[in-house]
């Protein structure tokens, strides 16, 4: 019996290690949501071959870039600014306890607020790039169907401080989410046919 049961671990961490990308693979994947100019030297998130969470490549310039989640569907990468990392740490570990979005949220707000948890003073952005049914394909480089949004945080503005609706207008324009709060970011949504730059 015990034999038994230890293949079928073994069966389940090999196939679960087949399912994630290579380390080059991710790294590749993972810089296309960061502009041109900083995906050589960033910093790169992602999966070791037993799913355990690790830094890929550590980088030498401010930008942090997430690789896809192996165990979602579809594809999501992430880039930000170091200064976000903190924010993003938090988030990550919030989430490892079980914390729902809602708990997510308070915590770190009451934590800001006491200067727990440091916040970017100056602004800092988020770039994603997604697509809800392509993959990462390591043959072209490229993710099918991928569309691209970025987040700018600066906490604590509102409406009035920045001139910002608090809800999109016209396509592609930029509004203000979560205003007076740790977590008030500038949303920028392109229009669907505009694309990220590969």
């Amino acid at each position: 019996m015990k034999h038994v049961f230890m293949l079928i671990i073994l069966a389940t961490t090999i196939a679960f290690s087949q399912e994630i990308p290579s380390k080059e693979d991710q790294i590749a994947a993972a810089v296309l949501a960061a502009p041109q100019q900083f995906r050589a030297d960033a910093t790169v998130l992602g999966y070791d071959s037993t799913g355990k969470f690790v830094t890929l490549r550590k980088g030498s310039n401010s930008m942090i870039c997430l690789a896809d989640d192996p165990k979602k569907p579809g594809f999501s990468a992430a880039a930000y600014n170091k200064a976000l990392e903190p924010f993003m740490a938090r988030g990550r570990q919030l989430r490892a306890e079980g914390k729902t979005s809602a708990e997510k949220f308070q915590i770190r707000e009451e934590e800001a607020k006491s200067g727990k948890l440091k916040m970017p003073e100056k602004g800092a952005t988020l770039h994603i790039y997604y697509s809800r049914d392509g993959e990462y394909d390591p043959q072209t480089g490229t993710v099918p169907n991928a569309k691209y949004r970025a987040v700018v945080y600066l906490p604590w503005a509102t409406a009035e401080s920045t001139g910002l609706p608090i809800e999109p207008g016209v396509p592609g324009a930029p509004w203000i989410m979560d205003p007076g709060t740790h977590r008030a970011h500038i949303m920028i949504v392109p229009p669907a046919q505009v694309q990220a730059q590969e």
